[in-house]
């Protein structure tokens, strides 16, 4: 399934893009950090029509737990803030009903 890795990648350009902004406001990082930023952002939105999905509500609503999971991860991996036991449940809560979106039997 294409949709998984593409949400993936998609998560990390959105974290990615969106962390560039908080590097510069609440960082005080250059405002050069917006160029990649920008740039980021614009690979997410593009990596999202590219899942395969009628609806671009359900795309977006599956993207969302993935989304979580993703975040999280970036932020013990790159923040250096290792997840509690309230963002591993909660996140996959939401992973589950992912895969329900994404996976779930659609009706005629």
């Amino acid at each position: 399934m294409l949709a998984l890795p593409t949400f993936v990648v998609a998560a990390l350009a959105e974290i990615g893009g969106c962390f560039a902004f908080w590097a510069w406001l609440r960082l005080g990082r250059s405002p050069l950090w917006l160029i990649p930023g920008v740039i980021s952002l614009l690979l997410f939105a593009w990596l999202l029509t590219r899942v395969d999905a009628e609806m671009a509500g359900r795309a977006y609503a599956a993207y969302g737990g993935i989304y979580i999971g993703t975040s999280l991860m970036w932020m013990w991996l790159v923040e250096g803030s290792r997840p509690d036991r309230w963002d591993g449940i909660g996140a996959t809560i939401c992973l589950v009903g992912a895969m329900v979106i994404l996976l779930g039997p659609r009706g005629a």
